[in-house]
């Protein structure tokens, strides 16, 4: 004996009326400033930061930077950057200063005198300036 199963018609899902996808060549009629324009505005300039720390060592040990020490800076967190460094110790002059490069920040700095017989850890590069 066979057992039979009868399904009258099947059930048909309603027909959903999707939304076209926009095609390529239709991104270009797009009016008003581009993406990257737009970006540039919102993002920080791309100079290195100095962390609260930071600033509270620079003061406390009186070390200033001139605007040619801090472009020099830039450039050596530049380097850093496109060599693959993440933490790095620069030294400018007879300061050294650890520099988180992912977020081009200084994280701390010291003197000459503050560096006699200190341990640096942490840190995958150096860079003298």
């Amino acid at each position: 004996m066979v057992d039979q199963i009868f399904l009258p018609n099947p059930v048909q899902p309603g027909r959903i009326d999707r939304p076209q996808p926009v095609k390529a060549g239709n991104a270009s009629q797009v009016n008003g400033p581009s993406f990257a324009s737009v970006l540039d505005t919102k993002l920080p300039s791309q100079g290195v930061k100095f962390s609260q720390h930071a600033q509270d060592r620079l003061n406390a040990r009186n070390i200033n930077f001139s605007a040619n020490d801090l472009a020099n800076l830039e450039g050596a967190v530049n380097s850093v950057a496109q060599k693959g460094g993440k933490e790095s110790l620069v030294m400018m002059g007879d300061s050294a200063l650890v520099v988180s490069i992912k977020n081009r920040t200084v994280v701390t700095a010291m003197d000459r005198t503050q560096m006699k017989g200190n341990v640096f850890t942490n840190i995958d590069s150096a860079v003298i300036i």
